[in-house]
């Protein structure tokens, strides 16, 4: 008994350690993220205000953004005619913390506050008809600027979600050195497109005009801008990005992914109860995992779950295994599930099954 309670104390002493050194961590990157912001504001750099497309139902609307403290280069970076690209120019920005936003959508104004971050996530309540509106935001000493927003009819009943990394574009994410050369190295121009993916996603937004189309990514808002030119360049459809944030919080060394990707499912299955979604990934991470999960808490939301299976080199690369080889999913009986390797592929499989 006693060397139990010593190997319970030693492990609560761990825990107790392990939780301060978190905090401490956190609080640290609060600190740097402070003194950034006003060696930036010092320095003069510019407000600047970026909108992203946003989403929404004839009740509401999910308006997203960030506010960034930049130099004048930076600036340019964010056009979409911008030239050659490293990813690390993408982190270089500041982010403007708690900045006083004004967004105006159709006849309606709100005055938002934007997170510590300096991201807008927000739904506003708000009575829109159903089609693509234009928002603009304008945050303090900024320009205005305008995006996109797309409601979504009661009566549509099928949706798009889009996983990025390894689905839309090969970037073998889980391999630690690959993914910094891609995220901060790498020219976005030489970003490859995962074969035949793009010509898919467009049958798709030609078989379902009115749908939504959501790209669910563990991607930092940081590269928003590159993976919206990069989707506007490979043919994509257009759609809202649903991106996270890096960095420690109060509980952990960083943000969950996973965690990320299941409550953005959670709240699409909140706010459209009526939409069946097609929910799209590859295995080299944890989708089969989360939308299999989704699909047992909400079977009603699912159309089919697509899977794009990693080539062996892919797999090497990702440094990990394929859900199909290394894990067990289950799904409710009569779900729809997909898997191939490239967009032609799961097409056809698609088109079997009636969704294109």
């Amino acid at each position: 008994m006693a060397k139990n309670s010593g190997g319970g104390d030693l492990l609560q002493t761990v825990d107790q350690v392990t939780e301060e050194a978190i905090n401490i961590a956190y609080r640290f990157d609060q600190k740097l993220q402070r003194w950034r912001q006003g060696r930036a504001v010092q320095r003069g750099d510019i407000p600047t205000m970026l909108a992203f497309d946003g989403y929404g139902s004839p009740r509401y609307v999910r308006a997203l953004g960030r506010v960034l403290l930049k130099t004048g280069l930076l600036i340019e970076d964010t056009e979409d005619a911008a030239e050659s690209i490293r990813g690390w120019r993408s982190f270089t920005s500041v982010p403007f913390a708690f900045a006083h936003v004004n967004v105006w959508l159709g006849e309606h104004e709100f005055h938002l506050v934007a997170d510590k971050g300096g991201v807008i996530d927000v739904d506003l309540k708000v009575s829109m008809t159903p089609g693509v509106h234009t928002i603009y935001m304008q945050a303090e000493g900024s320009e205005v600027t305008e995006a996109k927003v797309t409601v979504v009819s009661d009566e549509q009943h099928v949706g798009v979600v889009c996983d990025v990394d390894d689905t839309v574009m090969v970037t073998a994410l889980p391999r630690p050195m690959l993914a910094a050369w891609n995220s901060f190295v790498a020219n976005e121009h030489a970003r490859i497109p995962t074969p035949g993916m793009s010509t898919m996603m467009d049958r798709l937004r030609r078989s379902h005009p009115h749908a939504p189309f959501l790209y669910l990514s563990t991607g930092a808002w940081n590269v928003a801008p590159t993976l919206r030119r990069f989707l506007t360049r490979n043919a994509y459809p257009a759609g809202a990005l649903l991106l996270t944030d890096w960095g420690p919080t109060t509980e952990r060394w960083f943000r969950s992914g996973s965690q990320h990707k299941v409550q953005n499912l959670q709240r699409l299955a909140r706010n459209f109860p009526h939409v069946r979604w097609i929910l799209i990934g590859d295995d080299g991470q944890h989708d089969p995992q989360i939308y299999s999960g989704f699909a047992q808490r909400h079977p009603d939301s699912v159309a089919a779950i697509v899977i794009r299976n990693l080539s062996p080199t892919e797999a090497v690369l990702a440094a990990g295994t394929r859900a199909s080889e290394g894990h067990h999913v289950t799904v409710p009986e009569g779900t729809l599930w997909i898997e191939a390797n490239d967009g032609a592929s799961i097409s056809d499989q698609l088109k079997d099954a009636g969704l294109l």
